[in-house]
């Protein structure tokens, strides 16, 4: 009983798997099939016999599900590769970016305020030039 209990979960399983293979295909982008169409596919499963009306729902949950790991371990391969290629090619971080940008913020306000400071220097002799002013 054990047995047949374990070939019905095997076939179970590989026919989730087609299935799963016919949900998601992978090409230049990446298409998630809408769960409408995973239903219809479970439903004519069950019209051909190969899956039992009661068991529909939650194979149609498993397939959603399994799309939807699946989906996530896409997106952080296709997310690391692209970090990858990124770093290879030199392309600076967001972070770095606005690390910069701070420093550039910061110099900028200590050239105010040394152009400040120069300007009211400015009004006033340099030292070693004799005061011409006649106050």
């Amino acid at each position: 009983m054990q047995e047949a209990f374990s070939k019905t979960e095997s076939k179970e399983e590989e026919k989730m798997s087609d299935l799963l293979k016919k949900a998601i295909s992978l090409g230049v982008g990446l298409t998630v099939v809408s769960k409408e169409k995973v239903e219809k596919a479970v439903d004519e499963l069950v019209k051909r016999g190969e899956v039992a009306p009661s068991e529909s729902k939650a194979l149609v949950d498993r397939l959603i599900e399994r799309g939807e790991e699946e989906r996530g371990i896409i997106k952080s391969a296709v997310q690391e590769q692209v970090q990858r290629v990124l770093k290879d090619l030199n392309v600076p971080a967001k972070s770095d970016i606005a690390a910069l940008e701070e420093r550039i913020a910061v110099l900028e306000r200590r050239l105010a305020e040394l152009e400040g400071t120069s300007r009211l220097e400015g009004s006033q002799p340099a030292e070693g030039t004799p005061d011409t002013r006649t106050d």
